[in-house]
């Protein structure tokens, strides 16, 4: 159980990449830049790859009727996210301990898991709703205005993961070294409680 219960001490601490490497990366390519623009999306506020690639995005995207890209203090997300992704890391340290303590058990791991699991999934659906939002809500008196084949407004909601074209722009979004970092944390842990269930067989 010990070796199970170092595991899930360290596996959180692979979420402190998050407060200092990108969560997820957005790079948008076209004939007339030689470098692509892009944007790095992190827990607490989203940064241009370069200097100017956010003043350039906004740019371009005035043009179609998009907004302007959230500053930190806009979205309520980038104020909590840093406290949640603590809360957890601190959660899993201290079970972590209880365990190589043997105060709590493998279950404990797994549900930590489970629950960064699902804390997970519930922030990739903010971002994906905020994206469509970002994409579809556009500005009537835009400079602008596009049309699919069949009538309908073009919109641009950025993909959540893959590659999408969008006009001339080749835009292609994917996780960045913060989500690995908590990738590797999280496997980690899951491989703890994997760990602890083989010990507590061993011990019955």
């Amino acid at each position: 159980m010990k070796k199970a219960s170092t595991l899930m001490i360290l596996g959180p601490l692979f979420l402190l990449g998050l407060y200092f490497l990108p969560l997820w990366n957005i790079m948008l390519g076209a004939p007339q830049y030689p470098e692509p623009l892009g944007m790095n999306i992190h827990i607490n506020g989203i940064r241009g790859v370069s200097e100017f690639d956010i003043q350039n995005i906004d740019g371009l995207n005035h043009y179609i009727g998009m907004r302007t890209l959230p500053k930190d203090e806009d979205m309520w997300e980038f104020s909590a996210f840093p406290i949640i992704v603590g809360a957890m890391i601190v959660l899993g340290i201290i079970v972590g301990v209880l365990g190589y303590f043997k105060k709590v058990g493998y279950r404990w791991f797994f549900g930590w898991f489970l629950l960064m699991s699902v804390l997970g999934i519930m922030g990739m659906y903010d971002f994906n709703n905020w994206m469509v939002d970002y994409g579809t809500n556009l500005d009537p008196n835009a400079i602008m205005k596009l049309e699919n084949p069949d009538g309908t407004p073009m919109t641009y909601k950025p993909p959540l993961f893959g590659h999408v074209k969008m006009l001339n722009f080749d835009v292609t979004s994917l996780p960045a070294p913060g989500a690995w970092m908590m990738f590797v944390g999280m496997t980690m842990t899951l491989l703890a409680g994997y760990l602890g269930w083989k010990s507590s067989k061993k011990t019955e």
